[in-house]
């Protein structure tokens, strides 16, 4: 499994590209949410995405023979941009297969940063990028399943310990893993006695299913609000990391992830896309508990957001 010290070499590794995104207090949401509110802000990172710590930990540790080949990634959006933007730099062709539902914001993002786009079914997304790598020669950088994808995610959790060092508990997004799995090995290597916990869409219940089951199992893919969060399964080197350090895991129902939304844009002025926000609905619907003089920090994912979706919540 990833360890601290893995993570510790990850940002040290990454440092020069990415920016140590701030932690925000925002008292504004103190009484509505019953705890003392944190944000720490990876919407404002480089590609507006917490992805880029784990691409370019992927891409820094690639030689230069695989460079030289590419590399290829599936990816529901973000992953694919800090795959696109780690190659421009190091002069890496990328290939981004992402699912023909990807909104354009993401879509056109990954091109101007140079990278070829293939869209196909969402089911299919992975075999189509595995097939790729096979005939081409290219690097596959799985979005979540890889070892250096999460130690390079777990070092938002570094920071996080660093910027607040009393924090109570730390409430993380959901989908294969490679977040969670990275923030609770850096969190509760440093101090086991803060809380994580992971939030995922109620109508994807990967995480429950399988931590309920002791074993990886595969849930029915469905449509949801927080379409980064697309996983069906959990990833095989991310299970047995959540299973070791992560406290809880919050099934959110498609409504409270739309209210945890408009709750950072009408009242904190944080724009967000529904991903990012499932945290702050977890504790809006009385998933999670927390008490008023608890610090709690709520990783903020990515602001890559599609304005006409999040005007029509």
């Amino acid at each position: 499994m990833v360890t601290l010290n893995d993570i510790k070499q990850a940002q040290e590794r990454i440092a020069p590209y990415i920016f140590e995104t701030p932690l925000i207090r925002l008292k504004c949401l103190d009484e509505i949410l019953g705890c003392k509110v944190y944000i720490k802000a990876e919407n404002l990172q480089k590609t507006y995405s917490f992805k880029l710590r784990g691409a370019m930990n992927k891409l820094l540790s690639l030689s230069p023979q695989e460079l030289s080949r590419g590399v290829v990634t599936a990816s529901s959006g973000n992953h694919g941009k800090g795959i696109a933007y780690g190659a421009k730099l190091l002069g890496a062709k990328a290939v981004i297969v992402v699912p023909d539902t990807t909104t354009a914001v993401k879509v056109e993002g990954i091109r101007s940063l140079g990278a070829e786009v293939i869209q196909c079914k969402k089911a299919e997304r992975y075999d189509v990028a595995r097939k790729l790598s096979e005939d081409h020669g290219y690097t596959l950088a799985h979005p979540f399943d890889d070892d250096l994808i999460i130690a390079g995610q777990g070092t938002a959790g570094l920071e996080i310990m660093d910027q607040l060092s009393n924090v109570s508990t730390v409430i993380v997004p959901l989908s294969g893993g490679g977040l969670l799995a990275g923030v609770a090995t850096a969190v509760k290597s440093l101090d086991p006695h803060t809380e994580v916990i992971g939030a995922e869409p109620a109508v994807l219940p990967r995480f429950a299913e399988s931590l309920k089951a002791g074993r990886r199992v595969s849930v029915q893919e469905r449509g949801t609000l927080a379409d980064a969060l697309p996983a069906t399964e959990p990833g095989e080197r991310n299970f047995p990391i959540i299973q070791t350090y992560v406290d809880q895991v919050a099934d959110v129902s498609e409504d409270f992830i739309a209210q945890g939304v408009k709750l950072l844009l009408n009242k904190a002025k944080i724009l967000a896309e529904p991903s990012s926000a499932i945290g702050i609905g977890a504790v809006l619907e009385g998933l999670i508990s927390v008490e008023k003089d608890d610090n709690v920090c709520f990783l903020i994912s990515s602001g890559n957001v599609d304005i006409n979706k999040i005007a029509k919540l």
